[in-house]
């Protein structure tokens, strides 16, 4: 309230003296007519006392004295002629007081919309006690976890063939406690259950195992799960983690990612700014943290006070576009030395840490331009399912591939059993039918548990169960299907109907 009586007896004593200058114009100043007739006047009499001192003979003197004479006359003339000075009109001053008001509404609606009426002033002191004091008080893991189940709801229901393989799991490593592949196992797949405090939990228990043999990236992992545990909320305990990850390797990526985030958290975009700036500027691409880090990082920098920050320019592993026209006007000798290297390093890379999609299109017309037309069709496919639902990224991958000569018209490979695969296996006998098509469909199945698959495999997948007799399985194919494409009813038309063709869908 106070703050608003300011400022409108502010706002009334300056529209005051406006209004005061209309009225009044400029009655009492002087016209310049006046001015110049006593510099007339001085001149007069400067005349007159060079020519007693004889800088000046009489002839001049008097020439000199008409001039002035002359111009004094002028000037008074002016003085009289221009009497008092009048008030400004009064549409002149109509106009200026609307105008004044509207600048005045539009500053007070402008700021009603937005800025924070009644709010505090935040110097950087009680900011920065602020940021503190979030950071003091911050939930604990099991608070957070609490929350966090609260906010996500209850998950999911599992394939039943999993959860029996969990039970199993479970009992095989309570049988074994010590077993490090029984626990790295554990924790992985209770993760992909959505449990990752039983997950943390089994990660602990890995480190505690391995002893002095357990690496940052195990202790990473343990802090990886916690947080996503609490909801990605970055507690002390998972903090007490991250710092022996930063102990043990002061680069590792995670671990200042996650101290980043925990930064911006508790009210501290500076410092998280900071620390994404460098890893963003180190890299690699295909590093899991670049694309959160790439989404927020020009609003980070503005909150943080870096108003001119521009990003790097993402970095592509692989033969570039020069590379490739250069490669292209090659002899088939030279053209494999020069890209091989290149190529291979690229398939190494983004089998072991992914890539962007200008990666997967640069791999593909390097294949292409080595010859290699069978592996370059069967990176096609998995590209095609992969970027299925991002055209964008879909069509820098067509552009790139064919800038090496690569065909992208041809149809992706499917994998799973084939219907010509299903036919030849009929003429098979029993025993042998039996077991080829069902390697091929549990290599499906367990393809499309982990990496998923598009709605034509989903379909494959739910017939060739049906065909087996595993009705069950199918049913739950269909339910995970059904849920993966629920925003999607063209795919999830397409599912339905091969459920109901399979008689486990009405």
């Amino acid at each position: 309230m106070l703050f608003w009586m300011i400022t409108a007896a502010l706002v009334a004593l300056v529209a005051a003296l406006m209004g005061l200058a209309l009225l009044r114009g400029r009655a009492g100043a002087e016209p310049a007519a006046a001015y110049d007739l006593r510099v007339y006047r001085d001149q007069l009499k400067d005349v007159d006392r060079d020519l007693a001192r004889g800088v000046i003979g009489a002839e001049e003197a008097e020439r000199l004295r008409l001039e002035i004479s002359r111009r004094v006359l002028e000037a008074d003339r002016a003085v009289k002629a221009g009497g008092a000075v009048q008030a400004a009109p009064a549409g002149i001053t109509l106009a200026a007081a609307l105008g004044g008001v509207a600048v005045l509404a539009a500053a007070f609606g402008l700021y009603q919309k937005l800025g924070a009426p009644g709010y505090p002033d935040q110097p950087l002191a009680e900011r920065i006690a602020f940021s503190q004091e979030m950071y003091d008080t911050r939930p604990s893991q099991e608070a957070a976890e609490a929350e966090a189940a609260t906010a996500r709801g209850p998950l999911p229901t599992p394939d039943p063939q999993f959860v029996s393989l969990m039970e199993r799991l479970r009992k095989a490593v309570a049988d074994r406690p010590n077993d490090t592949e029984g626990l790295a196992l554990l924790a992985r797949n209770e993760a992909s259950l959505g449990n990752f405090r039983e997950a943390w939990q089994a990660q602990r228990r890995l480190i505690a195992v391995k002893g002095d043999t357990a690496t940052a990236a195990d202790h990473a992992g343990l802090a990886d799960l916690m947080i996503l545990a609490a909801g990605g909320r970055i507690t002390s305990e998972a903090e007490a983690v991250l710092a022996e990850v930063m102990a043990r390797d002061p680069r590792n990526g995670t671990a200042r990612y996650y101290i980043g985030l925990m930064m911006a958290q508790n009210g501290r975009p500076d410092r998280t700014f900071a620390i994404w700036r460098g890893l963003l500027e180190e890299g690699p691409e295909t590093a899991p943290w670049i694309a959160p880090i790439r989404a927020g990082i020009e609003d980070l920098a503005w909150l943080a006070g870096e108003t001119d920050y521009t990003p790097p320019a993402p970095k592509s592993a692989g033969p570039s576009a020069q590379d490739i026209a250069t490669a292209a006007a090659l002899a088939p000798e030279a053209r494999a030395e020069k890209l091989r290297a290149l190529v291979e390093g690229l398939n190494a890379q983004m089998a072991t840490q992914g890539g962007t999609a200008q990666d997967w299109g640069r791999l593909l017309a390097g294949l292409a331009l080595l010859g290699e037309t069978d592996r370059a069709a069967a990176i096609w496919g998995e590209a095609t399912r992969l970027f299925a639902e991002r055209p964008a990224e879909m069509a820098t991958i067509r552009t790139e591939a064919e800038a090496g000569g690569f065909d992208t018209s041809m149809q992706p490979e499917t994998r799973g059993p084939t219907t010509e695969q299903m036919r030849d296996a009929a003429q098979m006998s029993p025993e042998d039918r039996q077991a080829m098509i069902r390697g091929m469909v549990e290599g499906l199945a367990g393809r499309l548990e982990t990496e998923g698959g598009s709605a034509a495999e989903w379909a494959q997948l739910i017939g060739a169960l049906a065909n087996l007799g595993e009705t069950d399985r199918a049913r739950a194919a269909f339910t995970t299907a059904s849920q993966t494409f629920a925003d999607q009813p063209d795919d999830l038309a397409s599912i339905t109907a091969a459920a109901q063709q399979a008689g486990v869908a009405e």
